[in-house]
C-alpha cells in the first residue's frame, strides 16, 4: 500500500469546512505553520519503539 503524504494545508482548509469555523485568510498560514509543528512532534512520538510487554496505564500520575 503507497503511503500518502500528509498535506497540512488541505487539511485545515477541510477541517475548517467541517467544522464550519471562521478562519481568516491572515490567520490560514499561522494555523498552517502551528500543525506542520504538530505532526512534526506526532511523527516524532509516534516512530519512539515500544517494547510488546508494555501496557498502558488505566491512570496517569505525574
Amino acid at each position: 500500500m503507497e503511503k500518502k503524504e500528509f498535506n497540512v494545508g488541505e487539511y485545515v482548509d477541510q477541517i475548517v469546512c467541517l467544522l464550519d469555523l471562521d478562519l481568516r485568510d491572515e490567520y490560514r498560514d499561522g494555523v498552517v505553520a502551528n500543525f506542520e509543528r504538530i505532526s512534526a512532534i506526532a511523527q516524532l512520538v509516534n516512530s519512539f519503539p515500544l517494547p510488546e510487554e508494555i501496557e498502558a496505564a488505566t491512570v496517569f500520575e505525574p
